[in-house]
């Protein structure tokens, strides 16, 4: 493979965390016991069609392990397998600021106690954030805080075809008063909802191109079992997208990204045994690896569609620039100061 084939086509999470800290960053999936009103009856009892009804994440936390017990057997298996030299909190499990004010407090001191840790990313809905909640977040006093936002899409009609409990303007409003904190926002999207075609699901990046979300999350909507969606497939009412079109539109996606959004991910994967379709969702590593070689035979990198027709730094120097944490916040500054420039102000819900 040629060097220009090596290069990184997109803005990686890992060469951002290599620019912001200088070394091997890792993230350690915990169980903080959260719940969700999309299950628990506040809005519904059923979940989004497509959810897990474990949730996502490694269940430790049900399993009756501390986070601190969770903290410290994550880190022995990295320290071993993965050379990090620092470590983040990723609670992923469930909506993880649904409840109390309080009880996210509690929650935010058990984590400021772990042995070692940087910063925290924490998953959750935008209809269960206030401006308490995100002024916890923000005075939490970690180095790096994320914040993973379920967004999904930009069309009301598919949220709530999906069953998703909030619209898009809830997100919007979600990312903004974020942002407006310095929380850095990921934004999680799913490609191949149903009832969404190519054009829907770009329209969903243009959208967040015009929000401040610092990273984004693409997923590729696969079946899981015992979710309402594997009814909707038994009974042939959703057809997963091929591996082919879901490269081809991510391929898409990235050239259409604002080239400062960190990539966390660009396919899912799924635990255990719960994938029923599509099989080549099992195997995300080779829809990177397609979704690489696509942008290079393209001759195509994130951002050339819209705000990077030259190549940008990252681009050329893959994960070894270091020492750029200042410019990397004060670029995020400007980006929440000049929010007009993203974003009229008009337009706070979807396209």
């Amino acid at each position: 493979m040629s060097i220009e084939n090596k290069m990184n086509r997109y803005n990686t999470l890992s060469a951002y965390f290599r620019r912001r800290f200088g070394v091997r960053v890792q993230k350690v999936p915990l169980d903080a016991g959260a719940s969700c009103p999309n299950r628990d009856g506040t809005l519904s009892r059923g979940g989004c069609v497509f959810c897990n009804p474990a949730g996502s994440g490694s269940g430790m936390g049900g399993a009756g392990l501390s986070l601190e017990e969770q903290w410290a057997l994550w880190r022995a298996r990295y320290a071993r397998s993965r050379n990090a030299a620092l470590y983040i909190a990723y609670l992923q499990s469930f909506s993880n600021t649904y409840g109390s004010a309080e009880r996210l407090r509690e929650m935010l001191l058990q984590l400021r106690r772990l042995e070692g840790i940087s910063g925290i990313s924490v998953g959750t809905r935008p209809d269960c954030l206030d401006g308490p909640k995100l002024d916890l977040l923000a005075d939490a006093g970690f180095d790096e805080t994320w914040l993973e936002l379920g967004v999904q899409s930009a069309h009301d009609d598919t949220l709530r075809r999906i069953n998703r409990g909030h619209d898009a303007a809830c997100s919007a409003a979600a990312i903004h008063g974020a942002a407006a904190r310095g929380l850095r926002v990921c934004a999680h999207v799913i490609f191949g909802l149903p009832g969404e075609c190519a054009e829907a699901m770009l329209d969903t990046v243009r959208w967040l191109n015009g929000l401040p979300v610092l990273g984004v999350k693409f997923h590729a909507l696969y079946v899981c079992r015992g979710t309402t969606l594997a009814a909707q497939w038994r009974g042939g009412l959703y057809d997963p997208m091929s591996q082919s079109a879901y490269v081809d539109l991510m391929v898409e996606a990235l050239a259409l990204l604002r080239s400062d959004i960190v990539v966390h991910r660009v396919v899912g994967e799924p635990s255990g045994d719960e994938l029923l379709a599509p099989e080549w969702a099992a195997d995300k590593r080779a829809t990177m690896a397609l979704v690489q070689q696509a942008l290079a035979t393209q001759g195509l990198w994130q951002g050339c569609r819209t705000d990077a027709p030259v190549r940008p730094l990252w681009y050329d120097n893959p994960a070894e620039l270091t020492g750029r944490a200042d410019a990397d916040a004060a670029a995020y500054a400007a980006l929440c100061e000049r929010q007009p420039l993203y974003r009229p102000a008009s337009n706070t819900s979807a396209p």
